[in-house]
């Protein structure tokens, strides 16, 4: 007799299915709650530049560019204006002070001394007409003197002798008193006189100071006009090279007007324009290097021009030191300018990536040297080889400085042979 044979409900390979359901679920949930979900790039590692963090003596300074130019340049501005007669020196000449560079022509000029010259000439006359007509009312007044005196001495007799008369009766009383009236009119006369001699005397003196003032000044300025002629004729103010020289003969020149320049070739300097985003920084004193035929110099700032135009500012450095042998006006000089001291720093060399990052991550190497991480960074003060780290990054650290432009979003990079 046949006998039913029950089916079992967990057959072995019915376990076997469940289980590696079960399992690959759970792999799966595992994979999303705790997997690593970082976008990575594989990179080969011949493409990237991988540099390693260290502490040492960090400098900040920037790179700047200047032209040599002569330590003393003197600038010729025509002091009169005229019309340019003849040259004398061509652009390029060595030259001594006073040398003749050029003459100018001003028939205005030569006008205004002429007649400098003739109001000079009447003033003098009436100073000599004046001081005359003093002498001649000097001796006038000694004349009248003498007259008045003479009669005050006859009119005096004549008195004297009308007073005995008159005590003695013999004459009358008017004739007394005629005789007494005009002796006393001579001395009220000659009291008089000497009173207008005397206020003549003073205004004739105030009138002389006067004349003679401005006598004075009419001869000063009659020579500041003279000396602007000589002006006309244009010299070398110092000894050096007539580097420029403007105009040509015939040609009309204004007064103030830049005609050339000469420059003292015995030293040189570096006139050097920075950034504005610089100028709180830059003071006179700051040094800086420069490199010329295999050997480095030292400059510094003498003089800083506060003008900022097309934002940028310059400065005037001299050579500390000697001065390169063979340098030439007008050569271009690549100087290191210092903008601190020498201190202490972790140290991470400059590369592309801080055109992507802007400073605030980078890419550093795993401990295997397999895999590139993102780490946040914070950068301080930099100068053309290094950046100053302040946060993020310790010595020993290898990261990745070379470009990012190429790995988009990537938070790992690994790294390919």
């Amino acid at each position: 007799m046949d006998r039913i044979i029950q089916k079992k409900k967990w057959t072995p390979k019915r376990i076997v299915i469940i289980a590696f359901s079960v399992g690959s679920v759970l792999l799966i949930l595992g994979n999303i709650f705790f997997g690593d979900h970082s976008a990575r790039l594989n990179v080969k590692t011949e493409r990237l530049t991988i540099s390693t963090v260290s502490r040492g003596t960090f400098l900040e300074f920037i790179p700047v560019t200047g032209t040599v130019i002569p330590i003393k340049t003197v600038y010729l501005d025509a002091m009169e204006h005229g019309r340019v007669e003849s040259v004398f020196l061509e652009a390029g000449t060595d030259v001594k002070a006073g040398d003749k560079i050029l003459k100018l022509e001003n028939t205005d000029l030569l006008l205004n001394i002429l007649y400098r010259e003739a109001d000079l000439a009447e003033q003098s006359n009436n100073l000599r007409s004046t001081r005359l007509l003093m002498e001649q009312n000097r001796l006038s007044l000694q004349s009248q003197l003498t007259e008045l005196n003479y009669q005050i001495k006859k009119q005096k007799r004549m008195y004297e002798r009308a007073k005995i008369m008159i005590a003695k009766e013999l004459i009358s009383r008017q004739e007394y008193e005629e005789t007494q009236d005009e002796y006393e009119y001579f001395l009220k006369k000659r009291e008089l006189t000497l009173e207008t001699h005397e206020k003549d005397s003073l205004f004739r003196q105030i009138q002389i100071h006067n004349l003679e003032r401005s006598l004075e000044r009419m001869q000063g300025s009659l020579e500041l006009v003279k000396k602007n002629m000589e002006h006309l004729t244009v010299r070398a103010p110092i000894s050096g090279q007539l580097t420029s020289l403007i105009p040509e003969v015939g040609e009309s020149i204004a007064r103030g007007e830049r005609i050339g320049q000469i420059d003292q070739l015995d030293g040189f300097k570096v006139r050097v324009a920075i950034d504005e985003h610089y100028i709180a920084r830059i003071h006179p004193g700051q040094a800086g290097q420069f490199d010329f035929n295999g050997q480095t110099y030292q400059l510094e700032i003498q003089k800083v021009f506060p003008e900022v135009l097309e934002g940028r500012f310059e400065v005037d450095m001299e050579f500390i030191g000697n001065e390169p042998e063979g340098i030439r006006r007008g050569q271009t000089c690549h100087i290191r300018l210092e903008l601190g001291d020498l201190s202490e720093a972790v140290l991470l060399p400059r590369g592309g990536f801080y055109q992507k990052t802007g400073g605030q991550w980078i890419y550093m190497l795993h401990s295997s040297g397999q895999v590139a991480e993102k780490k946040s960074i914070r950068l301080g003060r930099q100068n053309p080889q290094v950046f100053e780290v302040l946060e993020g990054l310790k010595p020993g650290d290898k990261v990745v400085t070379s470009s990012y432009d190429h790995y988009g979003n990537a938070d790992k990079l690994v790294l390919k042979e």
